[in-house]
């Protein structure tokens, strides 16, 4: 994604800062009736950034009579600098969120709940309702998040290029099991190539939602009892999938040091065959990440298009509860999501640079080459993605299985539950510190799940702590579920 945030999101980065010159309390200014706000935002910075919002400043000085500066932090110093932001009561008006619903319930964010109805009002409209749903913190909203994938399924992500290369049919890959021939075609025919690029952060993909952090194992098994929080390692098919990942690394189809591993495998390269990838209805289909890696990309989904709460989280913007301008950073990010000429100026670039219209068609573009440059902004973490124009090479088939894939998108039945953890803040430590033991081991193939899960259930289930967490979140679960009906 894009974007390629699923690993763009724990990928070391320097910092990188951007933008004006940040006055020393970072906060906001106003000269000649125009607010100057400042904006965190995660990631590197494009090169071009001056560009970028000198023309976006234009629009918004005009339309809402303010500008922005941004200040763009590095992927790996992210959440560490916006805690310190935090904890010392910094006057920025706009962050991308970090850790949104526990900072939130720290009283960190503006509450946007009365916001959305004036200045907001566009952009609340445009969204879809399991947005508010997934980040209605205790009754209030206190995010902006950018419409894309709302739901989403996890792929098989394909390097293209060797696949033709080397001839190789994807066509029955449907699961980690039906995985294996592909992975041993190209161990064989080119030893060079790393069959499964995962690192030590992978987790297997099923069909699950996760009430907290995927470093905890209690999940919702949305092919089962979805009233019940059970333990992913006591489900017999994600057992099998371990099984299989254990047996692809016994097999030498995933790197013998990837439990330790930081290696990134770059996505234009001929390094790695196959990935793991999220793509939902924003992407249309392959098209997005085939433009972002600059080669064709073939994608097979593993799970389910669920709308849940970490879909509704992905790349949420929040407003300072000791933001001075707290109206007008709302009026912003109401303008970022509504306004397509203003979006798009950030997403592509500057028109006529980066990108062209296609003569005759309303809202498609095509690329050009200083696109594939560091010079724009990325869509998944900046605005709206449904008015953002569509790439030449998006089919009118793939437009429509995306209309598709939306209207068929189910709920899960968490959407909207916020687990509460300050009644077991030590017992979860206790739980995560075990799972730090076996889980990275255990996801990555690394041991035979077989031998260590039952070590790793018999350590759990030897604590106090792993029972008073599982009790305590099935009781708020069912107090959810109640209030629902």
């Amino acid at each position: 994604m894009k974007k390629w945030k699923k690993v763009a999101l724990f990928a070391a980065s320097a910092l990188a800062v951007a933008g004006l010159a940040a006055c020393g309390s970072g906060s906001s200014s106003k000269s000649d009736g125009v607010t100057t706000l400042k904006m965190y935002q995660i990631g590197d910075a494009p090169d071009n950034l001056d560009t970028l919002l000198a023309n976006a400043n234009k629009i918004l000085e005009e339309k809402v009579q303010a500008k922005l500066e941004i200040e763009y932090l590095g992927w790996g110093d992210y959440s560490q600098k916006m805690s310190v932001i935090t904890s010392s009561g910094e006057n920025y008006d706009i962050a991308f969120a970090d850790n949104y619903v526990v900072t939130a319930q720290k009283g960190a964010y503006a509450d946007l709940t009365d916001l959305y109805k004036k200045e907001g009002k566009a952009l609340y409209e445009a969204l879809d309702p399991a947005y508010i749903k997934g980040n209605t913190v205790n009754g209030k909203i206190y995010a902006v998040p950018v419409a894309a994938n709302v739901a989403s399924s996890q792929n098989f992500a394909f390097n293209g290029p060797l696949l033709e290369k080397y001839g190789i049919d994807i066509s029955g890959v449907t699961s980690y099991e039906t995985l294996e021939p592909v992975l041993k075609q190209i161990k064989e025919k080119d030893p060079n190539v790393v069959p499964f690029a995962i690192g030590k952060n992978y987790i297997p993909s099923d069909n699950f939602d996760y009430p907290v952090a995927n470093g905890l194992p209690f999940v919702i098994d949305l092919e089962g009892d979805t009233t019940k929080i059970v333990n992913r390692y006591e489900v017999p098919r994600f057992v099998q999938h371990l099984k299989t990942i254990h047996s692809f690394y016994e097999k030498g189809y995933i790197p013998k040091d990837v439990a330790t591993s930081d290696t990134s495998y770059d996505h234009n390269s001929d390094t790695w065959l196959v990935r793991e990838e999220t793509v939902g209805p924003a992407d249309y289909g392959n098209s997005l990440l085939s433009r972002v890696a600059n080669r064709k990309i073939e994608i097979k989904p593993i799970t389910k298009f669920i709308k849940k709460n970490q879909t509704t989280q992905v790349a949420n913007f929040v407003i300072s509860n000791n933001s001075k301008n707290k109206e007008k950073a709302m009026a912003v990010l109401n303008e970022i999501n509504t306004n397509p000429e203003l979006l798009n100026g950030l997403v592509y670039g500057p028109e006529g640079t980066n990108w062209e219209k296609i003569k005759d068609t309303e809202n498609r573009v095509k690329v050009l080459e200083p696109y594939n440059g560091n010079t724009h902004m990325s869509g998944w973490n900046t605005g709206n993605n449904w008015i953002l124009y569509i790439n030449e090479n998006v089919t009118d088939q793939q437009i429509a299985d995306s209309k598709k894939e939306l209207a068929e998108a189910t709920e899960s039945p968490a959407l909207g539950f916020i687990f509460n953890t300050e009644p077991v803040k030590s017992e979860i430590t206790a739980v995560t510190n075990t799972m730090q033991q076996f889980d990275r081991a255990i996801n990555t193939g690394t041991v035979d799940p077989e031998v260590e899960i039952p070590k790793l259930m018999e350590k759990l289930k030897s604590e106090g702590a792993y029972d008073k967490v599982l009790k305590e979140m099935q009781k708020q679960y069912d107090e959810f579920l109640a209030s629902k009906k």
